[in-house]
């Protein structure tokens, strides 16, 4: 029953708390300037293992310098365990490094527009495994909510278009190399983001150690596929840094405090508020390609905007009560 109340009580704040606000819209600005500062700042030469890499340093640092800052560092690692590591970083990474080679197989067996929608299926996951695991309910409102955000989703990925068709014609092979895969992704993306909320919000796992413990672990995943893969072979004939201006850190250190943000929007408002968070993203970009490309944000854009602020209004305004029972 504590924790029931603890729980009740934690939605009151979120609400309240302008922590969560600013964190969520810090990553939404970066998520959705990250495309167009890539691409204005990245060369075509750049091997993206090393780019990839890169981040992963830059993350680790970033998350150092921040634990300097606010003085947890020396208490962090005083207490710090492999065990506990491993339980609280090293599984949901493993998952995330599973979750995105079947988002690339995933990706050549399916058009655009299929891929988009089916991998947008992670945010009813994520609300999923929340419940199972943290026994964090969803409200009527909020369920219709989600449902709300998903159609947002669909229209925005409808207006970027379907241009890329599918690699294969084969039916077999669309669903087995194409569907089942993201399908399988956004499980796995859930299941660890519900992870991840659960070690910062229950082990009271640090955000900017877990940042460190999963970089790592994802480095040494990265650094692992470079003995066979073709960024590996291209690192070894043309240098790390090869194609890459002092201007290419700009993309990687944007994207490396976005590592950062995403861990402490987890921490603080949990993997469901995370995919909000996510899809307003996409608006902000539509936006920053009309001012920066002069890109007219399409029809669709327009209408998926009301349906991202009403849902995140009716997610904010209407959390789960939690019930209580007469003495």
């Amino acid at each position: 029953m504590a924790t029931a109340k603890r729980k009740g009580g934690a939605s009151g704040s979120e609400r309240t708390n302008p922590r969560v606000w600013l964190y969520s819209i810090l990553l939404t600005l970066q998520y959705g300037a990250q495309p167009l500062i890539s691409k204005r700042f990245t060369g075509r030469e750049v091997i993206v293992t090393t780019s990839v890499l890169t981040c992963e340093v830059a993350k680790v640092v970033c998350a150092l310098i921040l634990m300097v800052r606010d003085g947890s560092l020396k208490k962090v690692f005083s207490q710090w365990t492999l065990v506990g590591s491993l339980t609280a970083s090293g599984l949901p990474a493993a998952i995330y490094a599973l979750q995105n080679s079947l988002l690339q197989i995933s990706y050549k067996n399916l058009d655009s527009l299929t891929f988009s929608i089916l991998n947008q299926t992670k945010v009813f996951f994520t609300a999923f495994f929340t419940y199972i695991i943290l026994r964090q309910k969803q409200s009527i409102q909020q369920i219709g909510a989600l449902f709300l955000l998903i159609m947002a989703a669909v229209l925005l990925s409808i207006g970027e278009g379907s241009s890329k068709g599918s690699g294969s014609s084969d039916p077999e092979q669309i669903l087995f190399y194409g569907i089942i895969p993201v399908l399988v992704a956004s499980v796995l993306s859930g299941l660890a983001s519900a992870l991840c909320q659960w070690a910062s919000q229950v082990k009271k796992h640090s955000s900017y150690l877990m940042t460190v413990e999963m970089s790592i672990v994802g480095s040494l995943c990265l650094l692992a596929s470079t003995t066979k893969s073709p960024d590996g072979e291209a690192i070894r004939q043309h240098g790390y840094f090869y194609g890459w201006t002092p201007l290419t850190m700009i993309p990687v250190v944007a994207n490396a405090l976005g590592g950062i943000l995403v861990g402490l929007v987890t921490s603080y408002a949990g993997g469901v508020r995370k995919g909000f968070v996510i899809v307003s993203a996409l608006l902000v970009t539509a936006l920053l390609q009309f001012l920066f490309e002069g890109k007219p944000p399409s029809i669709y854009s327009l209408v998926a905007l009301p349906l991202v602020m009403s849902s995140i209004s009716i997610y904010q305004k209407y959390p789960y009560q939690v019930k209580k029972k007469e003495s």
